[in-house]
Protein backbone atom coordinates (compact mmCIF):
# COMPACT_ATOMS: atom_id res chain seq x y z
CA UNK A 1 0.00 0.00 0.00
CA UNK A 2 1.42 3.69 -1.02
CA UNK A 3 0.75 6.08 0.83
CA UNK A 4 1.30 9.38 -0.57
CA UNK A 5 2.48 12.78 1.57
CA UNK A 6 -0.05 15.21 1.18
CA UNK A 7 0.42 18.63 1.26
CA UNK A 8 -3.31 19.72 2.31
CA UNK A 9 -2.68 22.52 -0.77
CA UNK A 10 -5.71 23.66 -2.93
CA UNK A 11 -5.14 23.35 -6.47
CA UNK A 12 -7.74 25.85 -7.92
CA UNK A 13 -7.63 26.40 -11.42
CA UNK A 14 -9.11 29.22 -13.33
CA UNK A 15 -10.68 29.14 -16.62
CA UNK A 16 -8.77 31.14 -19.63
CA UNK A 17 -8.00 34.26 -18.55
CA UNK A 18 -10.84 35.71 -20.73
CA UNK A 19 -13.10 34.23 -18.62
CA UNK A 20 -11.27 35.80 -15.24
CA UNK A 21 -11.52 38.69 -16.79
CA UNK A 22 -15.73 38.10 -17.86
CA UNK A 23 -16.48 36.89 -14.05
CA UNK A 24 -14.34 39.42 -12.65
CA UNK A 25 -16.14 41.99 -14.29
CA UNK A 26 -19.57 40.71 -12.46
CA UNK A 27 -18.36 41.24 -9.22
CA UNK A 28 -19.15 45.32 -9.63
CA UNK A 29 -22.52 44.06 -10.90
CA UNK A 30 -25.48 44.82 -8.45
CA UNK A 31 -25.50 42.05 -6.61
CA UNK A 32 -29.10 39.87 -6.09
CA UNK A 33 -31.65 40.33 -3.33
CA UNK A 34 -31.32 38.20 -0.39
CA UNK A 35 -34.75 38.62 2.08
CA UNK A 36 -32.82 40.68 4.72
CA UNK A 37 -36.30 41.86 6.51
CA UNK A 38 -35.71 42.84 9.84
CA UNK A 39 -34.96 40.71 12.40
CA UNK A 40 -38.47 39.32 14.00
CA UNK A 41 -40.26 40.85 11.34
CA UNK A 42 -40.22 37.52 8.82
CA UNK A 43 -43.07 34.66 9.17
CA UNK A 44 -41.50 31.71 11.07
CA UNK A 45 -41.96 28.77 8.15
CA UNK A 46 -44.14 25.52 8.57
CA UNK A 47 -42.79 22.43 10.00
CA UNK A 48 -40.37 21.04 7.49
CA UNK A 49 -41.56 23.62 5.08
CA UNK A 50 -38.35 25.10 2.54
CA UNK A 51 -37.23 29.15 2.44
CA UNK A 52 -34.80 30.68 1.10
CA UNK A 53 -33.77 33.85 -0.64
CA UNK A 54 -34.24 34.21 -4.01
CA UNK A 55 -30.22 33.51 -4.53
CA UNK A 56 -29.90 30.18 -2.75
CA UNK A 57 -30.78 27.06 -3.80
CA UNK A 58 -31.42 23.42 -2.65
CA UNK A 59 -30.50 21.22 -5.85
CA UNK A 60 -29.61 17.59 -4.03
CA UNK A 61 -30.79 15.99 -1.15
CA UNK A 62 -30.15 12.13 0.33
CA UNK A 63 -31.62 10.53 3.57
CA UNK A 64 -29.94 8.54 5.72
CA UNK A 65 -29.19 5.40 5.43
CA UNK A 66 -27.72 2.12 6.40
CA UNK A 67 -26.39 1.57 10.45
CA UNK A 68 -25.19 4.88 10.87
CA UNK A 69 -28.41 6.13 12.46
CA UNK A 70 -26.95 8.75 14.84
CA UNK A 71 -26.34 12.49 14.61
CA UNK A 72 -24.78 13.75 11.88
CA UNK A 73 -21.55 15.68 11.94
CA UNK A 74 -18.55 17.11 9.64
CA UNK A 75 -17.35 17.13 6.67
CA UNK A 76 -14.38 16.41 4.71
CA UNK A 77 -13.89 16.32 0.79
CA UNK A 78 -11.41 14.51 -0.94
CA UNK A 79 -11.38 14.85 -5.03
CA UNK A 80 -15.01 13.50 -6.00
CA UNK A 81 -15.74 12.08 -2.26
CA UNK A 82 -17.33 13.81 0.57
CA UNK A 83 -17.02 11.90 3.98
CA UNK A 84 -20.01 12.56 6.09
CA UNK A 85 -18.85 11.99 10.10
CA UNK A 86 -22.13 10.70 11.88
CA UNK A 87 -22.24 9.38 15.65
CA UNK A 88 -22.33 5.99 14.44
CA UNK A 89 -18.94 6.41 12.06
CA UNK A 90 -18.95 8.17 8.71
CA UNK A 91 -20.37 7.41 4.69
CA UNK A 92 -18.66 7.80 1.78
CA UNK A 93 -20.66 9.90 -0.69
CA UNK A 94 -19.70 10.30 -4.39
CA UNK A 95 -20.25 13.76 -5.20
CA UNK A 96 -18.82 13.69 -9.03
CA UNK A 97 -22.18 15.04 -10.17
CA UNK A 98 -23.03 17.27 -7.28
CA UNK A 99 -26.79 17.29 -8.32
CA UNK A 100 -27.24 13.75 -8.18
CA UNK A 101 -24.44 12.78 -5.34
CA UNK A 102 -25.03 9.03 -4.23
CA UNK A 103 -23.77 7.15 -1.08
CA UNK A 104 -20.65 5.13 -1.85
CA UNK A 105 -19.82 3.96 1.27
CA UNK A 106 -21.05 3.45 4.62
CA UNK A 107 -18.38 2.65 7.77
CA UNK A 108 -19.96 1.39 11.36
CA UNK A 109 -17.79 2.37 14.15
CA UNK A 110 -19.38 4.74 16.88
CA UNK A 111 -17.89 6.70 19.17
CA UNK A 112 -19.35 10.64 19.30
CA UNK A 113 -18.79 12.79 17.77
CA UNK A 114 -16.60 11.50 14.92
CA UNK A 115 -14.97 14.28 14.10
CA UNK A 116 -13.41 14.07 10.29
CA UNK A 117 -10.54 14.57 8.52
CA UNK A 118 -8.48 13.44 5.41
CA UNK A 119 -5.46 13.71 4.01
CA UNK A 120 -3.71 11.71 1.07
CA UNK A 121 -5.09 8.14 1.78
CA UNK A 122 -5.31 8.33 5.28
CA UNK A 123 -8.84 9.35 7.26
CA UNK A 124 -9.33 10.57 10.68
CA UNK A 125 -11.51 10.25 12.77
CA UNK A 126 -12.28 11.65 16.81
CA UNK A 127 -13.78 9.49 19.02
CA UNK A 128 -14.67 11.83 22.20
CA UNK A 129 -17.07 9.32 24.55
CA UNK A 130 -15.35 7.18 26.39
CA UNK A 131 -15.56 3.52 25.11
CA UNK A 132 -14.43 -0.07 26.68
CA UNK A 133 -12.33 -0.56 23.82
CA UNK A 134 -10.28 1.05 20.40
CA UNK A 135 -12.50 -1.33 18.22
CA UNK A 136 -15.61 -0.11 16.06
CA UNK A 137 -17.61 -2.33 17.59
CA UNK A 138 -20.49 -0.62 19.40
CA UNK A 139 -19.19 -0.77 23.75
CA UNK A 140 -20.10 2.39 25.22
CA UNK A 141 -17.87 2.42 28.21
CA UNK A 142 -19.53 1.74 31.86
CA UNK A 143 -18.78 2.75 35.26
CA UNK A 144 -18.05 -0.98 36.04
CA UNK A 145 -15.20 -0.85 33.80
CA UNK A 146 -13.15 2.45 34.45
CA UNK A 147 -9.37 0.47 33.36
CA UNK A 148 -10.72 0.09 29.86
CA UNK A 149 -11.62 2.85 28.92
CA UNK A 150 -10.35 4.48 25.27
CA UNK A 151 -11.31 7.80 23.63
CA UNK A 152 -8.84 9.31 20.89
CA UNK A 153 -8.15 9.43 17.58
CA UNK A 154 -8.44 6.41 14.90
CA UNK A 155 -6.81 6.41 11.45
CA UNK A 156 -8.37 4.45 8.23
CA UNK A 157 -6.84 3.78 4.88
CA UNK A 158 -8.85 5.55 2.68
CA UNK A 159 -6.63 4.81 -0.68
CA UNK A 160 -10.18 2.96 -1.87
CA UNK A 161 -12.81 5.57 -0.58
CA UNK A 162 -15.07 2.85 -1.70
CA UNK A 163 -13.21 0.21 1.25
CA UNK A 164 -11.90 2.19 3.90
CA UNK A 165 -9.94 0.23 6.42
CA UNK A 166 -8.90 0.93 9.97
CA UNK A 167 -4.96 1.21 10.39
CA UNK A 168 -4.48 2.58 13.92
CA UNK A 169 -5.94 4.04 16.75
CA UNK A 170 -4.02 6.91 19.53
CA UNK A 171 -5.55 7.51 22.76
CA UNK A 172 -5.64 10.67 24.15
CA UNK A 173 -6.69 12.75 26.95
CA UNK A 174 -10.11 13.49 27.62
CA UNK A 175 -10.56 12.10 23.73
CA UNK A 176 -10.54 14.08 21.11
CA UNK A 177 -14.05 16.23 20.47
CA UNK A 178 -12.62 17.25 17.45
CA UNK A 179 -9.59 17.39 15.95
CA UNK A 180 -7.92 19.72 13.07
CA UNK A 181 -5.09 17.98 10.20
CA UNK A 182 -2.67 20.36 10.46
CA UNK A 183 0.67 19.58 7.51
CA UNK A 184 3.46 19.43 8.52
CA UNK A 185 6.49 22.10 7.24
CA UNK A 186 7.48 22.09 3.43
CA UNK A 187 9.91 18.97 2.64
CA UNK A 188 8.41 17.19 6.10
CA UNK A 189 6.77 13.93 5.11
CA UNK A 190 4.39 14.21 8.22
CA UNK A 191 1.38 15.63 9.58
CA UNK A 192 0.10 16.20 12.66
CA UNK A 193 -3.05 16.30 14.50
CA UNK A 194 -4.15 18.76 17.12
CA UNK A 195 -6.86 16.79 19.12
CA UNK A 196 -9.15 19.50 21.20
CA UNK A 197 -10.45 18.00 23.99
CA UNK A 198 -12.31 19.81 27.65
CA UNK A 199 -14.09 18.75 31.04
CA UNK A 200 -17.67 19.97 31.70
CA UNK A 201 -17.30 17.85 34.79
CA UNK A 202 -15.79 20.16 37.00
CA UNK A 203 -14.53 17.03 38.35
CA UNK A 204 -11.63 14.53 37.64
CA UNK A 205 -12.55 11.37 34.58
CA UNK A 206 -11.22 8.44 34.18
CA UNK A 207 -8.71 9.86 31.01
CA UNK A 208 -10.02 13.54 31.28
CA UNK A 209 -8.27 14.74 34.69
CA UNK A 210 -8.31 18.39 35.82
CA UNK A 211 -6.94 20.81 35.29
CA UNK A 212 -7.00 19.99 31.68
CA UNK A 213 -5.40 23.23 29.91
CA UNK A 214 -3.94 21.70 27.12
CA UNK A 215 -4.14 20.21 23.72
CA UNK A 216 -2.45 17.08 22.56
CA UNK A 217 -0.71 16.59 19.49
CA UNK A 218 -0.30 13.68 16.95
CA UNK A 219 2.51 12.89 14.79
CA UNK A 220 1.55 10.57 11.64
CA UNK A 221 4.15 9.87 9.72
CA UNK A 222 2.46 9.68 6.26
CA UNK A 223 4.53 6.51 4.69
CA UNK A 224 4.01 4.71 7.62
CA UNK A 225 0.63 5.67 9.23
CA UNK A 226 0.55 3.01 12.25
CA UNK A 227 3.77 4.84 13.76
CA UNK A 228 1.40 7.55 14.73
CA UNK A 229 1.63 9.02 18.12
CA UNK A 230 1.15 11.78 20.72
CA UNK A 231 4.42 13.47 20.42
CA UNK A 232 3.56 16.69 22.91
CA UNK A 233 0.66 18.26 25.33
CA UNK A 234 1.58 22.09 24.98
CA UNK A 235 -0.35 23.76 28.28
CA UNK A 236 -2.50 26.46 26.05
CA UNK A 237 -3.66 28.00 29.98
CA UNK A 238 -1.37 28.05 32.37
CA UNK A 239 -2.95 30.33 34.54
CA UNK A 240 -6.05 27.97 33.78
CA UNK A 241 -8.14 30.13 31.22
CA UNK A 242 -11.23 32.27 32.10
CA UNK A 243 -12.85 31.04 35.87
CA UNK A 244 -16.23 31.86 34.79
CA UNK A 245 -17.91 34.73 36.07
CA UNK A 246 -21.96 35.83 37.37
CA UNK A 247 -23.04 34.73 34.12
CA UNK A 248 -24.51 31.77 34.43
CA UNK A 249 -24.26 31.04 30.63
CA UNK A 250 -20.68 31.22 30.62
CA UNK A 251 -18.18 28.18 30.54
CA UNK A 252 -14.94 28.31 32.43
CA UNK A 253 -12.27 27.02 30.31
CA UNK A 254 -10.81 23.62 30.76
CA UNK A 255 -9.66 22.94 27.07
CA UNK A 256 -10.54 23.65 23.80
CA UNK A 257 -13.24 22.81 21.69
CA UNK A 258 -11.56 23.37 17.95
CA UNK A 259 -8.81 24.89 16.51
CA UNK A 260 -8.60 26.24 13.01
CA UNK A 261 -5.01 26.25 11.18
CA UNK A 262 -3.67 28.37 8.09
CA UNK A 263 -0.69 26.60 8.07
CA UNK A 264 1.01 28.97 5.23
CA UNK A 265 1.05 31.42 7.49
CA UNK A 266 2.12 29.58 10.50
CA UNK A 267 -1.06 30.88 12.13
CA UNK A 268 -4.06 29.18 14.53
CA UNK A 269 -6.81 30.80 16.22
CA UNK A 270 -8.30 28.47 18.98
CA UNK A 271 -12.39 28.40 20.37
CA UNK A 272 -11.46 27.05 23.37
CA UNK A 273 -14.78 27.52 25.53
CA UNK A 274 -14.25 30.84 27.61
CA UNK A 275 -11.30 32.12 25.37
CA UNK A 276 -10.10 32.98 22.16
CA UNK A 277 -6.71 32.18 21.44
CA UNK A 278 -4.36 33.06 18.54
CA UNK A 279 -0.77 30.35 17.88
CA UNK A 280 1.70 30.90 16.52
CA UNK A 281 2.15 27.35 14.85
CA UNK A 282 5.92 27.28 13.27
CA UNK A 283 6.99 24.71 15.28
CA UNK A 284 3.84 22.09 14.65
CA UNK A 285 4.50 19.97 17.57
CA UNK A 286 5.59 23.52 19.66
CA UNK A 287 2.51 26.12 18.98
CA UNK A 288 2.84 28.90 20.94
CA UNK A 289 0.00 31.24 22.30
CA UNK A 290 0.32 35.28 20.68
CA UNK A 291 -3.13 36.33 22.16
CA UNK A 292 -5.98 35.63 24.29
CA UNK A 293 -9.34 37.50 24.73
CA UNK A 294 -12.15 36.79 26.03
CA UNK A 295 -16.05 38.51 26.32
CA UNK A 296 -17.25 37.75 29.25
CA UNK A 297 -20.42 40.22 28.51
CA UNK A 298 -21.75 38.08 25.51
CA UNK A 299 -19.86 35.03 24.99
CA UNK A 300 -20.86 31.86 26.49
CA UNK A 301 -18.69 28.84 24.71
CA UNK A 302 -16.44 29.87 22.20
CA UNK A 303 -16.68 27.06 19.95
CA UNK A 304 -15.08 27.49 16.58
CA UNK A 305 -13.16 29.86 14.36
CA UNK A 306 -12.35 30.73 11.03
CA UNK A 307 -9.75 33.17 9.05
CA UNK A 308 -10.64 35.21 5.94
CA UNK A 309 -7.99 34.25 3.39
CA UNK A 310 -5.64 37.62 3.53
CA UNK A 311 -5.43 35.85 7.38
CA UNK A 312 -6.09 39.56 9.28
CA UNK A 313 -9.53 38.12 10.82
CA UNK A 314 -10.90 35.53 12.68
CA UNK A 315 -14.24 34.84 13.07
CA UNK A 316 -15.46 33.27 16.03
CA UNK A 317 -18.39 31.39 16.89
CA UNK A 318 -20.24 31.20 20.44
CA UNK A 319 -22.33 27.95 20.84
CA UNK A 320 -24.53 29.49 23.37
CA UNK A 321 -26.48 26.90 25.04
CA UNK A 322 -24.56 24.32 24.09
CA UNK A 323 -26.14 23.06 20.53
CA UNK A 324 -29.45 22.19 22.99
CA UNK A 325 -31.41 25.42 23.37
CA UNK A 326 -33.40 28.22 21.55
CA UNK A 327 -31.15 30.96 20.85
CA UNK A 328 -32.56 32.82 17.63
CA UNK A 329 -34.76 34.72 18.88
CA UNK A 330 -36.44 38.11 21.00
CA UNK A 331 -35.43 37.20 23.89
CA UNK A 332 -31.69 36.35 23.42
CA UNK A 333 -31.29 39.03 20.52
CA UNK A 334 -28.96 40.25 18.74
CA UNK A 335 -25.40 40.27 20.18
CA UNK A 336 -25.72 36.65 22.01
CA UNK A 337 -24.92 33.04 20.33
CA UNK A 338 -23.62 35.01 17.40
CA UNK A 339 -20.12 35.25 15.70
CA UNK A 340 -17.87 37.77 16.64
CA UNK A 341 -15.45 39.49 14.55
CA UNK A 342 -11.78 40.06 15.36
CA UNK A 343 -9.36 42.04 13.38
CA UNK A 344 -5.65 40.73 14.04
CA UNK A 345 -3.74 43.81 14.05
CA UNK A 346 0.31 44.50 14.57
CA UNK A 347 2.76 42.34 13.61
CA UNK A 348 5.44 39.26 15.04
CA UNK A 349 4.44 38.30 18.67
CA UNK A 350 2.80 41.76 19.13
CA UNK A 351 -0.05 40.67 16.98
CA UNK A 352 -3.41 41.07 18.78
CA UNK A 353 -6.95 39.85 18.26
CA UNK A 354 -8.94 43.59 18.06
CA UNK A 355 -12.70 42.47 18.36
CA UNK A 356 -15.19 44.90 15.52
CA UNK A 357 -18.50 43.32 15.48
CA UNK A 358 -21.08 40.49 15.99
CA UNK A 359 -23.11 39.05 13.47
CA UNK A 360 -25.97 36.41 14.11
CA UNK A 361 -28.96 35.58 11.49
CA UNK A 362 -31.65 38.12 10.71
CA UNK A 363 -34.29 36.04 11.29
CA UNK A 364 -36.49 34.63 14.41
CA UNK A 365 -36.63 30.98 14.78
CA UNK A 366 -39.32 29.41 16.84
CA UNK A 367 -38.96 28.84 20.05
CA UNK A 368 -38.97 25.27 19.88
CA UNK A 369 -36.24 24.92 17.31
CA UNK A 370 -32.26 24.65 17.92
CA UNK A 371 -30.79 27.32 16.92
CA UNK A 372 -27.00 28.16 17.31
CA UNK A 373 -23.70 29.36 15.46
CA UNK A 374 -21.66 26.47 14.27
CA UNK A 375 -19.79 25.10 11.62
CA UNK A 376 -18.59 26.91 8.57
CA UNK A 377 -15.86 27.72 5.76
CA UNK A 378 -14.64 30.83 3.46
CA UNK A 379 -16.35 31.16 -0.08
CA UNK A 380 -13.32 31.76 -2.37
CA UNK A 381 -14.27 35.55 -3.50
CA UNK A 382 -10.76 37.16 -4.00
CA UNK A 383 -11.16 40.90 -2.95
CA UNK A 384 -14.13 40.09 -0.66
CA UNK A 385 -14.46 37.97 2.80
CA UNK A 386 -17.60 35.99 2.38
CA UNK A 387 -18.62 32.95 4.23
CA UNK A 388 -21.17 30.16 4.18
CA UNK A 389 -22.34 28.99 7.58
CA UNK A 390 -24.79 26.33 9.72
CA UNK A 391 -27.16 27.52 12.04
CA UNK A 392 -28.80 24.07 13.63
CA UNK A 393 -32.65 24.64 12.93
CA UNK A 394 -31.82 27.93 11.91
CA UNK A 395 -30.40 26.89 8.72
CA UNK A 396 -27.65 27.78 6.20
CA UNK A 397 -26.64 31.51 5.98
CA UNK A 398 -23.80 33.20 3.50
CA UNK A 399 -22.84 36.61 5.00
CA UNK A 400 -19.82 39.13 4.05
CA UNK A 401 -17.59 40.19 6.53
CA UNK A 402 -15.31 42.63 4.04
CA UNK A 403 -15.87 45.37 6.36
CA UNK A 404 -15.37 44.17 9.99
CA UNK A 405 -17.77 46.60 11.69
CA UNK A 406 -20.51 45.85 9.10
CA UNK A 407 -20.82 42.37 8.24
CA UNK A 408 -24.26 41.39 6.33
CA UNK A 409 -26.00 38.46 5.08
CA UNK A 410 -26.19 37.76 1.00
CA UNK A 411 -28.09 34.79 1.39
CA UNK A 412 -30.09 32.03 3.47
CA UNK A 413 -31.39 28.58 3.20
CA UNK A 414 -33.68 27.09 5.89
CA UNK A 415 -35.95 24.09 6.78
CA UNK A 416 -39.06 24.91 9.43
CA UNK A 417 -38.97 23.87 12.44
CA UNK A 418 -39.99 20.16 13.09
CA UNK A 419 -41.94 20.38 16.29
CA UNK A 420 -44.24 23.23 16.87
CA UNK A 421 -44.96 22.15 20.66
CA UNK A 422 -41.27 21.12 21.87
CA UNK A 423 -37.90 21.90 21.55
CA UNK A 424 -36.30 19.74 18.82
CA UNK A 425 -32.62 19.66 17.82
CA UNK A 426 -31.80 19.40 14.03
CA UNK A 427 -31.10 21.52 11.14
CA UNK A 428 -27.18 21.61 9.85
CA UNK A 429 -24.27 20.93 11.37
CA UNK A 430 -21.59 21.73 8.95
CA UNK A 431 -22.48 24.13 5.89
CA UNK A 432 -19.38 24.36 3.32
CA UNK A 433 -18.36 25.38 0.19
CA UNK A 434 -16.69 22.78 -2.28
CA UNK A 435 -15.60 23.35 -5.86
CA UNK A 436 -18.51 25.70 -7.01
CA UNK A 437 -21.85 24.28 -4.48
CA UNK A 438 -22.48 24.31 -0.46
CA UNK A 439 -22.66 20.74 1.34
CA UNK A 440 -24.85 20.65 4.29
CA UNK A 441 -24.58 17.42 6.86
CA UNK A 442 -28.21 17.87 8.50
CA UNK A 443 -28.17 16.61 11.93
CA UNK A 444 -31.04 14.37 11.14
CA UNK A 445 -32.25 14.82 7.91
CA UNK A 446 -29.24 13.70 5.93
CA UNK A 447 -27.27 15.49 2.67
CA UNK A 448 -28.58 18.67 1.36
CA UNK A 449 -26.57 20.05 -1.80
CA UNK A 450 -27.23 23.75 -2.20
CA UNK A 451 -25.86 26.50 -5.15
CA UNK A 452 -25.61 29.73 -4.83
CA UNK A 453 -26.39 32.19 -7.65
CA UNK A 454 -25.22 35.53 -7.11
CA UNK A 455 -22.53 37.99 -8.84
CA UNK A 456 -21.03 38.74 -5.72
CA UNK A 457 -19.60 35.35 -4.94
CA UNK A 458 -19.36 34.38 -9.27
CA UNK A 459 -15.72 34.20 -9.34
CA UNK A 460 -15.85 31.15 -6.95
CA UNK A 461 -17.28 28.68 -9.13
CA UNK A 462 -13.85 28.90 -10.60
CA UNK A 463 -11.91 27.50 -8.21
CA UNK A 464 -11.19 23.91 -7.69
CA UNK A 465 -9.95 22.23 -4.62
CA UNK A 466 -8.20 18.39 -4.33
CA UNK A 467 -8.50 18.45 -0.90
CA UNK A 468 -10.71 20.09 1.95
CA UNK A 469 -10.89 20.63 5.63
CA UNK A 470 -11.99 23.19 6.73
CA UNK A 471 -10.50 23.62 9.97
CA UNK A 472 -7.18 23.57 7.55
CA UNK A 473 -7.15 26.61 5.64
CA UNK A 474 -5.32 27.28 2.89
CA UNK A 475 -4.60 30.47 0.79
CA UNK A 476 -6.79 30.03 -2.21
CA UNK A 477 -4.54 32.96 -4.26
CA UNK A 478 -1.51 31.68 -3.03
CA UNK A 479 0.19 30.59 -6.71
Amino acid sequence: MKLTAPRGRMLKRLAAVSAFALVAGLLTAPGSSAAQAPVGQNPIPGIDEIVSSPNLKQVAHLDKSGPLTGTNTDWAFQGRYAYGGNYNGFYVYDIKNPKAPTVAAEVLCPGAQNDISVSGNLLFLGTDSQRTNDTCVNAASTADAPGERWEGVKIFDISNPLTPKYLKSIKTDCGSHTQTLVPGKRGEKNVYIYVSSYNLAGADLPNCALPHDKISIIKVPVRNPTAAAVVSTPVVFPDGGFPGNDNPEAIETTGCHDITVYADKNLAAGACMGDGVLFDISDRAKPRVINTVRDEVNFAFWHSATFNNSGSKVVFTDELGGGGAATCNAEVGPNRGADAIYDIVGKGDKRKLVFRSYFKIPRYNADTEVCVAHNGSLIPVPGRDIMVQAWYLGGISVWDFTDSRKPKEIAYWERGPLSLTQLTGGGSWSAYWYNGYIYSNDITKGVDVLELKDARTALAKYFRADVFNAQSQDNYLGW
